[in-house]
């Protein structure tokens, strides 16, 4: 049987923890920065978590990382 191919997508923009949980980078910090407040780029700054019901299919996009 061949091996599975990894999503390169998914690749460049998932990386996952020590303990398996899968980390992203939060949306809308990229750019109009002015406009947001202090505390919203505060949060964007923070790592975000690819949450309980997505799991799954972000997983099977990168096979050999999980």
């Amino acid at each position: 049987m061949s091996k599975m191919k990894t999503k390169r997508a998914a690749a460049k923009r998932f990386r996952v923890t020590a303990t398996g949980k899968i980390k992203i980078k939060k949306a809308h910090h990229r750019h109009l920065l002015v406009n947001k407040s202090s505390r919203s780029k505060s949060d964007k700054n923070k790592a975000g978590y690819v949450h309980s019901g997505d799991y799954h299919n972000a997983a099977s996009c990168i096979p050999y990382l999980v």
